[in-house]
């Protein structure tokens, strides 16, 4: 692995010691994380200072269900790929609000870094790979097979 970390990562998440871990797993992944916020005005001010490549949302944050605000925002104003944390995947907004897809809580190591290559191939290809385990991809990813005409 490069010392050299290859994705700046925003993790939005309230609950302390979950955002202290996935901070841990993803340093050790060779990403370099580029802040933690616990609501929508810690991520949108880490986001304009640091214009992260990956982002994990949860959903509902301290001010509420922000998630889904938070995601259209960083797609939009910096092309940031987002990925939802979620306990709730009923709560995954309609389109996924331009996120690449979304990992039901609780998850493990193994998940968080299956959702890294998954979104580091696509930030880097440009193409989605094999979705990892626990993870739901985002309609809008969804190609179908070549030959086959979409409904």
């Amino acid at each position: 692995m490069s010392d050299v970390p290859d994705l700046r990562v925003l993790i939005v998440e309230d609950q302390a010691l979950l955002a202290m871990e996935l901070e841990l797993v993803l340093s050790e992944s060779g990403c370099e994380v580029v802040g933690c916020a616990m609501d929508r005005a810690g991520a949108f001010a880490i986001a304009a200072r640091d214009r992260p490549d990956l982002a994990l949302v949860d959903i509902n944050l301290l001010d509420g269900m922000t998630g889904p605000d938070i995601a259209r925002h960083l797609v939009k104003e910096y092309g940031s790929a987002v990925v939802f944390l979620t306990a709730n995947p009923e709560q995954i907004p309609d389109g996924f609000a331009g996120a690449l897809g979304a990992v039901s809580k609780p998850f493990d190591e193994a998940t968080i870094l299956g959702v890294v290559a998954f979104a580091r191939h696509f930030i880097q290809h440009g193409a989605i790979g094999e979705p990892p385990r626990r993870f739901s991809p985002a309609p809008w990813l969804t190609v179908p097979p070549t030959g086959i005409a979409p409904r």
